[in-house]
Formats: C-alpha cells, sequence, structure tokens
C-alpha cells in the first residue's frame, strides 16, 4: 500500500529513554521513510499537551497511521487510541513501539546499540502502521447481574456496591458462613473496630437488598457464553445451579503461609504464627495467658513465608499487622516485655504512627542479617531466641520468652479449578494478575473477569475493599450502558484454504472456535471463531497447516512488513 499520511512521535519519557537512546538521531533516520510526514520529538508524548499536538497534527496533516516510539503498549495503548479517536482517526490504525523497556532500559551500558535498535523498531512500527486497516469495535449487549466469586470483606463490599447501583448480584461462597478472615478478627488496624462487628454489619446489608442472592457452601463449577452474557454453573449444598451474568467479579482471598515443622522452632510449644497469636487475643480477656501460664516475654520474628525463595514479594501488611498485635498485647499488660526482630520493617502510611507507639511503650526492635537468621529453641526454662542485632555491631543476643509469634505473610489459595474455568491469569507469585496495576486495577486479560481483594496480592482489609468497589466501578460503567465494546483484533479464517482439520480448535484456550459440518451446499466443513469469544491471542495462526488464519492488526502481511523494516539497516 502507498499514499498514506502517518505521523510517528518519538518520546523521551523525561530522560529514561533519553538518557541512553538518541531521541534526535531516531527522529533524522526515520523522517525518509516512505509515508511518513510528520516526524516530531517530546518530553513526554503521553502528556496534555504533547496529546493535544498529536490531535491538532491529524487534523491538519489529515494524518491515516499514527506510530508513538515510547514506553510499553500496556501503559499508555488506550491513551493514544482516545488521541486518535478524538481526533477523527481510527485508533487500530495507530501502533506503538516500546523503546524503553526494549531499548534504553535493556541497553543501558550501549546508547549506541540501543540508539540503532531504536531506529529498527520505529521503521517495524511504520511498516505495520503502513498496511493497517480501520477496524471498529465489536458490540455486544450485556446483562444487568453480576458473579462475585468469594464472600469475604471485599467481595461483600463488592456485592452492596454492585446492587446499590441497580445491578442483580449472586454472591458465592464456598464456605458454610461469609465473612473470610476478617469475619474471624477481634479489634483491626487503623480503625480499631472489631473484624466481627464489622462482617455483622455488612451481613446486614446484604440481607436488606433483595438484589443480592447469596450462595454459601457453594463454588463455581463451569463457564461458558461470551462477555456480557456467561452463563455460569454453582454447585450449591449439592445441587446445580445455572446463573445468567454479565460479569464475574473473583474476589477469593488469601492463604496465611503455614511454616514448615521445625522452622524457626515452629511445632514447638509455645511457638505460634501470627494468626494464632491474634486469635489468642482475641478469645480471651485480661492479662495474656498460654496453656494457663501468664505471658510475660514475646518475641517475634518477621518475615515468615514472605522474600524467601519460594516466596519472594513482601507480604506488606505483615510489619503492621504484628505492630498492632504487641499494642494489644501492652493494653492487657503494661509490662509485658516485647522483642521485634525484623530484617526490614515496612508500617507505611499512617501505620507508622503505630510503629512509634510500639516504641514508647517498650516494644525493642531488633533487626538481622538476611543470611543469618534467629535461631529458636526451647530448654528447661523455657524458649529462647538467639539472634545476631544489626543495631548493636552485629553483637549475639538470646531473649528468653514465654511465646514466640512467627510474623507469616499472605500466600496465593489454591484454586487450581477456579483458575481452569475461568482463564484466570496466575502471576510469578502465584497471585491473579490485573492487565496494569496502576490503569487497570481490577481487571484481567479475560474481558468481563474482575479480580479484586488479596486473591490479586497481599493487601489490609481496607485495601481490599477499595479494589472491591474499583471493581463495582467498573462493571457499572459497561453493564449500566446495557453494551460493551470488543477489541476487534480477532482470528479471522479464510473459508477457502480451511480444512477443517480442527489444528485450531484444539490450540484455542479460550473455547472461541468450532467447526461447521459443511461448507456451503457441497464443501466439507469449516472452522468458525466467535469474535466476541476471541481474545486476539494469535495461537490459533502458526497451528494451520493451510496457512488459513489472520488475525486483525497483525496480519501476516504486517508482521512480514515488521520483519522487513527490522532487517533495514539503521546507520543515519
Amino acid at each position: 500500500m502507498s499514499g498514506r499520511r502517518i505521523g510517528v512521535y518519538v518520546c523521551h519519557c523525561g530522560g529514561n529513554i533519553s538518557d541512553y537512546v538518541d531521541v534526535e538521531r531516531v527522529v533524522q533516520a526515520v523522517k525518509d521513510n516512505d509515508d511518513v510526514v510528520v516526524v516530531r520529538d517530546a518530553m513526554f508524548t503521553c502528556s496534555d499537551a504533547t496529546q493535544q499536538e498529536i490531535a491538532t497534527d491529524i487534523a491538519e496533516q489529515q494524518l491515516d497511521g499514527l506510530v508513538v516510539a515510547s514506553c510499553s503498549p500496556k501503559l499508555h495503548t488506550f491513551t493514544f487510541r482516545d488521541v486518535a479517536r478524538r481526533a477523527g482517526l481510527n485508533p487500530y490504525e495507530y501502533t506503538q513501539v516500546n523503546i524503553r523497556e526494549q531499548c534504553s532500559w535493556t541497553h543501558t551500558d550501549d546508547r549506541d546499540g540501543a540508539t540503532r535498535k531504536a531506529v529498527k523498531l520505529v521503521r517495524a512500527g511504520i511498516a505495520r502502521t503502513r498496511l493497517s486497516e480501520p477496524l471498529e469495535p465489536l458490540e455486544v449487549e450485556t446483562m444487568p447481574r453480576v458473579l462475585v466469586i468469594g464472600g469475604g470483606i471485599a467481595g461483600m463490599r463488592a456485592a452492596i456496591g454492585l446492587a446499590d447501583i441497580g445491578l442483580s448480584v449472586f454472591l458465592v461462597e464456598r464456605k458454610l458462613e461469609l465473612g473470610g478472615w476478617v469475619g474471624g478478627f477481634g479489634e483491626m488496624f487503623p480503625h480499631a473496630k472489631k473484624g466481627r462487628a464489622l462482617i455483622a454489619e455488612l451481613k446486614d446489608e446484604i440481607k436488606r437488598r433483595p438484589a443480592i442472592t447469596v450462595f454459601t457452601n457453594a463454588e463455581l463449577t463451569a463457564k461458558s457464553g461470551t462477555y456480557g452474557n456467561y452463563r455460569a454453573v454453582v454447585r450449591a449444598n449439592g445441587e446445580s445451579i445455572e446463573l445468567e451474568v454479565g460479569q464475574i467479579v473473583v474476589t477469593t482471598g488469601f492463604d496465611s503461609y503455614e511454616p514448615e515443622a521445625g522452622q524457626y522452632g515452629y511445632g514447638i510449644d509455645g511457638v505460634l504464627t501470627l494468626p494464632e497469636f491474634k486469635r489468642l487475643l482475641d478469645e480471651s480477656e485480661g492479662p495474656l495467658l498460654h496453656e494457663g501460664k501468664p505471658v510475660r516475654n514475646i518475641a517475634y520474628v518477621y518475615c515468615v513465608g514472605s522474600r524467601d525463595a519460594e516466596h519472594p514479594y513482601c507480604s506488606r501488611f505483615c510489619c503492621s499487622a504484628a505492630v498492632h498485635a504487641s499494642l494489644l498485647a501492652v493494653d492487657r499488660d503494661a509490662d509485658i516485655r516485647q522483642y521485634h526482630l525484623y530484617r526490614d520493617l515496612r508500617t507505611y502510611g499512617k501505620n507508622e504512627l503505630m510503629f512509634n507507639e510500639s516504641r514508647k511503650r517498650g516494644s525493642l526492635y531488633l533487626k538481622f542479617a538476611d543470611d543469618d537468621l534467629p535461631k529458636v529453641a526451647r530448654n528447661d526454662d523455657g524458649l529462647s531466641v538467639t539472634v545476631r542485632d544489626l543495631l548493636t555491631a552485629g553483637e549475639e543476643v538470646t531473649i528468653a520468652a514465654d511465646l514466640v509469634v512467627l510474623v507469616t505473610g499472605m500466600v496465593p489459595r489454591q484454586n487450581e479449578e477456579l483458575v481452569r474455568t475461568l482463564k484466570l491469569p496466575v502471576g510469578q507469585d502465584g497471585f491473579f494478575n490485573e492487565i496494569h496495576p496502576k490503569l487497570r486495577p481490577v481487571e484481567t486479560v479475560v474481558d468481563g473477569v474482575m479480580i479484586a481483594g488479596a486473591c490479586q496480592g497481599p493487601k489490609t482489609s481496607a485495601e481490599s475493599v477499595a479494589s472491591g468497589l474499583a471493581a463495582v466501578a467498573q462493571g457499572a460503567a459497561v453493564l449500566k450502558r446495557g453494551v460493551a465494546e470488543l477489541d476487534p483484533q480477532v482470528a479471522v479464517v479464510n473459508v477457502s484454504a480451511c480444512t477443517s482439520c480442527g489444528e485450531c480448535v484444539a490450540a484455542c484456550p479460550f473455547g472461541a472456535i468450532s467447526l461447521t459440518t459443511t461448507n456451503g451446499s457441497d464443501g466439507p466443513g469449516v472452522a468458525v471463531i466467535d469474535a466476541a469469544a476471541c481474545k486476539g491471542c494469535g495461537g490459533c495462526v502458526p497451528v494451520c497447516p493451510e496457512d488459513a488464519i489472520d488475525l486483525k492488526g497483525y496480519t501476516d502481511s504486517q508482521v512480514r512488513a515488521m520483519i522487513d523494516g527490522l532487517l533495514v539497516g539503521a546507520e543515519t
């Protein structure tokens, strides 16, 4: 194709790109490419000012193609699609080229190489855009009903929010009672309210809303249909119930790390996990007792089940939870002695005030090295914890303790059947993955399936509620309209080349492809792709032996053109 009018914009990203890529050299290298009529650089292409400049160029220069060379498409694809749309350009005639993650951040030690690679990637983007075609979003009608899976605090609050904006809600909990972890807690931070009381209030709110139907002792067993029109099968108390819903919100929560026998003395009488210690505090009054004996000395060991080889992430909430528990303990007995053994301490936000309060009330904090962990033992006098304290020049300290509390982190809950049924994306840490933690924090790559709460990573109860309400807002934005727009970049079949071999059916992870019994009156069957179910992953394209499948927006001809663009010399 020729005669296109393409605009190219290269971003400095405030130095993230231009510190390691010669942006001006990139601009000069592509300005004379065929069909390129505008080439500019910008400090931040995503800024309001540059967005307006791009929109002005589209209108005044009559651009019919747009290339933005900046950061990951995961970050700003929708930003620049909206710019194109506002300026009257079809948003699917825009290509984002990633020269930050793929060039500047990857090749910080080779400015010349990073620049040459950036030139090649931009040329490939121009080649793809040259062959782009205008596409229109697929529109599907949606049902004003939502399935919420998980009846903890995030799921309950989401269900109430959805009902309050006029949507019907099915709330599914696999245990016999709603409430999750919070339902078993006494006083919580930072609001000092009791978890059991909070859950009781939410239960009352749910009962007052006839739009919410609750299924306990229930699980999702099957899902079919397409975005906006899902058919979900829930098994509740031995009975299978089919529900028709427009969206699904997953709020299945977390599990607490269970130490191995012997890990930090776990299994020895008096060595408890943080949830066990919290239960001891919540279920008793007066001076703290354990096994009928007064507790005078407590040692807390932090980062148990977090920041290790198996769970390399920080669980975030544990430091604040342990500090809060120590304040509850000292409320019982002002003379109790408490020792906090930590690698790093993160009582973020206003929780820092709790940390300061705990020190004022007698808690001592000792820092140990990552490769020199505390040792817990029991002798005739009781428990002892030996630690080398970095805050006192590595002095070895032995603490006599009545209780040792292992500050355990959050780990992902095992939900293999749910993951299989909903095709949920799972991250390397085992938690469910959102599309983008800041821009699309509750959406998944599966249209109409959202995640919220601690199933997507360690969160406090307040953070879990906030993400549940984010799912409410996202659900309302689509379901209240009654129509949802789907990405049109889906697979298509050339029926004249299809031999109905079925290879594509087996390759599709979303069940979007089926085979007809006949192609017309006398031909063999052909593959048929349900555009609403297709996610545009392209998995079916390379397995087709007849090359009969193409992907809109990434057609074979576009990919070949991109390869050709990469092979062109990058000298400027």
